[in-house]
């Protein structure tokens, strides 16, 4: 890993102007590249070709920003919350006879000579969060990576200090030589001189300018990140994904926002001040290499990944979950069966404006006696067991008062979260219990059907203020309620009925991360239906349908989503008879509940 001309986790910067010069002797023309990538995604995706090489990349958050240093390779792993459009930026210039280069770096070095071979490129401004409603358990150790990082970077400090020596050298000669007075690109510096080719442009970090709007974070603990991306392709990453960026981190923890002066040295070149994010509170990344994130990613070195193959350790843990879950539920059986293919359900295809996979799952005949028992501890259990989990109160208060709805803010050009703006793979539990007789305002309303909206068809609409868009996602949700919700109508509704309360059980670390795992990879299975098979289904179906003609499309549909999840949850990727037929029977059993 690595060379002896640099260290692509300590020294990535190194690395880059390292390739840059290979590049150049093997004919890499600057002038006529357009920024175009040399070789440095290949060299890092070499370096970090594995799981345990990308594991001593320190995760940037609230707790490592006050140790990960600037110019150091980091990790970022969150949601694109905004997307910023792009920016202008100093590329490449010449040294006298020789290129340099300035990508993956706020700060633009050029001598003022030079200016006429200074090449402007362009990169993409992503506004990252970390994921809304993410759990404690999927975040790494940060005092574990701080000693990790801190071992690994001991054994080159002395390298790392003559090069950090030699780069302090260059910058300042160059910017104190460079004369940028005189130049029109005199602001490029510290990232100042960026400007966007969507007046949308990236943020300065001498200080932001009186209507300057930081964007709000998921939580006060939470950090976000101004994410610089390089060489990809704009349809690779969209809205609301989860990412994880690798790069190189600028951040100025002295620079803070002064509002009460202004930059003098403000032109029309510099980057619209309603974007403004001083680097003092949102760190940047320059992304070398990214990939988007599954639910394994978030599974810390389970040897269960590997492992779990054989249908019998699909069975056995499946058993041992069944039996968290139904004492969880007071010995409801139905109830823990029904729920656990709630939470294997996915959308994993559309036709016209139906999301195929959707399992939504409400439970009645809760109160808020009841609630403050069983509800409680299922949501701790999941909180426990999923990535990401979210609980909505559904009152007439809540409803007529809440931003559900992301919406964009043109005074200041960015998109405002709302409570749904989430990542796909969410869990959402709205609780119905706590609604009382009341009236729903215009707002209340329009939040009243978003939910229904994301219950039915899985998209959330998004308010453009000029026009609103619908944007597709993939969220499970459980409905907690007294009698069958109107507000909220469910693919599966079940009266709830516990035999008992039963003390709370305490689970192993190993039994939460073979759990975790198992839902993870039963949700990630392909599935099928053989061809035998798919006559008996038929015949099944018109066989309900001709004794209850009240059964519609989308219940054909849903019993075929149960099998779907049945069959997953043994670990099978073809539906068997003996699957189906136990969809069949748990349904016969849920509805006579509902008699």
């Amino acid at each position: 890993m690595g060379g002896p001309a640099y260290d692509c986790l300590t020294n990535p910067l190194g690395a880059v102007r390292f390739s840059f010069g290979n590049a150049l002797s093997s004919g890499y023309d600057p002038a006529s590249s357009h920024g175009k990538d040399w070789g440095v995604a290949d060299l890092f995706r070499h370096y970090f070709s594995d799981e345990s090489a990308i594991s001593q990349v320190p995760i940037l958050d609230s707790s490592s920003i006050k140790w990960v240093q600037p110019n150091t390779l980091v990790r970022f792993r969150g949601m694109i919350q905004d997307m910023l459009g792009n920016e202008f930026y100093a590329g490449a210039y010449k040294d006298d006879s020789t290129w340099r280069t300035n990508k993956y770096s706020d700060v633009s070095q050029f001598p003022d000579a030079s200016t006429s071979d200074m090449q402007v490129w362009e990169r993409r401004l992503l506004y990252c969060v970390p994921v809304p409603g993410q759990n404690q358990w999927t975040e790494c150790s940060s005092v574990e990576l701080r000693n990790r990082f801190l071992d690994l970077t001991g054994q080159n400090r002395e390298k790392r200090a003559r090069v950090d020596e030699e780069m302090t050298d260059s910058m300042d000669s160059n910017t104190t030589e460079a004369g940028l007075n005189g130049s029109p690109f005199k602001k490029i510096k510290a990232g100042e001189g960026t400007s966007s080719a969507s007046e949308c442009l990236a943020p300065s970090s001498d200080g932001a300018p009186k209507s300057s709007v930081l964007p709000p974070a998921t939580s006060k603990d939470s950090l976000p990140c101004l994410v610089k991306v390089y060489d990809s392709p704009e349809s690779d990453l969209k809205l609301n994904d989860v990412v994880e960026f690798l790069g190189v981190l600028t951040f100025d923890p002295n620079t803070m926002m002064d509002t009460d002066s202004s930059d003098a040295n403000t032109d029309d070149f510099s980057e619209a001040e309603s974007v403004q994010m001083p680097s003092g509170k949102v760190p940047r990344l320059h992304c070398v290499i990214h990939r988007k994130l599954e639910t394994q990613h978030f599974l810390h070195g389970s040897s269960l990944l590997t492992e779990l193959k054989t249908p019998q350790m699909f069975k056995e843990i499946r058993e041992s979950l069944m039996k968290y879950l139904t004492g969880l539920l007071g010995n409801d059986h139905i109830a823990a069966e029904l729920l656990l293919l709630h939470l294997l359900s996915k959308v994993h295809g559309r036709v016209d404006n139906v999301a195929v996979g959707k399992l939504s799952y409400n439970l009645t005949h809760l109160n808020k006696e009841s609630m403050s028992i069983f509800g409680t501890q299922l949501r701790d259990a999941l909180k426990s067991l999923l990535p990401f989990t979210q609980s909505i109160p559904l009152t007439v208060e809540y409803l007529n008062t809440a931003s559900l709805s992301p919406k964009k803010d043109y005074g200041t050009n960015r998109l405002v979260p709302g409570v749904l703006q989430i990542a796909d793979g969410t869990h959402l539990i709205l609780d119905e219990t706590e609604l009382q007789p009341g009236t729903l305002n215009s707002v209340g309303v329009e939040n009243a059907n978003l939910l229904k909206n994301l219950l039915e068809c899985q998209k959330v609409e998004y308010d453009f203020q000029y026009y609103k868009m619908e944007m597709a996602t993939d969220a499970q949700m459980l409905i907690f309620s007294e009698g069958k919700s109107n507000i909220m109508p469910a693919d599966m509704v079940l009266p709830f009925q516990p035999s008992q309360v039963n003390p709370l059980q305490v689970i192993t670390p190993e039994a939460a991360d073979a759990w975790r795992c198992y839902l993870a990879t039963c949700k990630s299975l392909s599935h099928s239906i053989g061809q035998e098979l798919q006559q008996v289904l038929e015949n099944d179906l018109v066989a309900a349908r001709q004794t209850d003609r009240s059964l519609g499309s989308q219940d054909l549909s849903r019993l075929l989503t149960m099998a779907r999840m049945m069959s997953v949850s043994y670990g099978e990727t073809t539906l068997s008879l003996e699957h189906w037929q136990m969809v069949l029977e748990l349904e016969r059993l849920r509805k006579e509940r509902l008699k």
